[in-house]
């Protein structure tokens, strides 16, 4: 014969007070819409100040690299007019130094078409050798030295303008 499983005696007993009380027990344990509405706020608040702070600083750093850029090609400027004027003065002296030898040249020629002897021929060009190394002497010292100077004029805005970056990054 079959028998009916029988009932434990001790089974819970559930109560209509169960769904109440944890909703009670869960509802103090939850933070209100104030309590979370005021951290919320604060964080709002650090954030935008932070951007604020952000937006300020990279302003200011832009300033900087815009005059360092400006100061830069100030300095890129004037040394290219520099250079410029360095190569034109360059040129001037070569110029002049051609002209002077093309002029030493002719007076050497017209000595040497007076001449009446050979001798004369020989003593001519003897001292149109020994002046004319004097000359090119004289001449690549004073080109020398000016393209030194030009060089130098050239490179000072530039020397100047790193030195000053550098100085101001350290």
């Amino acid at each position: 014969m079959a028998t009916a499983p029988k009932k434990s005696a001790t089974a819970p007993v559930v109560s209509a007070r169960a769904p109440v009380e944890a909703a009670a027990a869960i509802k103090a344990v939850m933070p209100t819409a104030a309590q979370v509405a005021a951290p919320a706020a604060e964080i709002q608040q650090s954030f935008r100040s932070a951007l604020e702070k952000s937006v300020v600083e990279s302003r200011a750093a832009f300033a900087k690299a815009k005059t360092a850029a400006d100061e830069a090609t100030s300095a890129f400027e004037v040394s290219f007019a520099a250079a410029k004027d360095g190569a034109l003065a360059i040129n001037a002296k070569a110029l002049e130094a051609l002209r002077a030898n093309a002029d030493a040249n002719f007076d050497f020629l017209k000595s040497v078409f007076g001449a009446k002897s050979l001798t004369d021929v020989i003593t001519l060009q003897t001292e149109f050798a020994r002046k004319q190394v004097e000359t090119m002497t004289s001449q690549t010292k004073d080109l020398g030295a000016l393209t030194q100077k030009a060089l130098a004029d050239a490179v000072e805005p530039i020397k100047e303008q790193v030195a000053k970056s550098f100085k101001i990054a350290v």
